[in-house]
């Protein structure tokens, strides 16, 4: 190899390892999303439309402007409902945020659950929530989070019973 070409891979070398070193700057661990509540707003024979309050989780040490979102929720293993919000808002460095948004369900997805309590072995209740945040400095984040709630032991008393499911302090 000539001196000449030696003298031009270097810099294209150096180039490309920080474009490299740049990009992992951009680069973000997903948000963490879950559920804080669901409300039913409307009960409609064919469809039925809830108001969740979601969690959104920030664990970067850069802030995160979010433009809108959507997502689908299953409860215990099932499909439940589907929303989006172009709802805006901006979680902080190390912060959480509340976002409350609308989701619509449909009878089967109902009749579903309802079967599943009356007649399943169900031992608790467990969700999973799965979308993606819009964002315009990183493009779409993906989130996927699970959680449950076991149900009280036989004979807990009230007190109990909130401890045990209200994961976060009443406002």
């Amino acid at each position: 190899m000539t001196h000449a070409k030696k003298r031009h891979i270097l810099p294209a070398i150096l180039s490309v390892l920080l474009l490299l070193g740049g990009c992992a700057a951009l680069s973000l661990k997903a948000p963490s999303v879950t559920l804080a509540d669901i409300k039913v707003l409307e009960a409609g024979l064919f469809e039925q439309r809830f108001g969740f309050k979601l969690r959104v989780q920030n664990p970067n040490d850069k802030e995160i402007a979010i433009s809108g979102m959507s997502f689908t929720v299953e409860i215990n293993g099932k499909p439940f409902a589907r929303g989006v919000s172009n709802q805006v808002v901006t979680v902080p460095r190390l912060e959480e945020r509340i976002l409350e948004v609308t989701a619509v369900s449909n009878l089967y997805s109902i009749l579903s659950q309802i079967h599943e309590l009356l007649y399943g072995n169900s031992k608790g209740f467990s969700y999973r929530i799965k979308g993606r945040l819009f964002t315009e400095a990183y493009g779409e984040l993906e989130f996927d989070e699970s959680g449950s709630l076991a149900p009280p032991p036989p004979g807990a008393k009230k007190e109990e019973v909130t401890a045990l499911t209200a994961p976060y302090p009443a406002a």
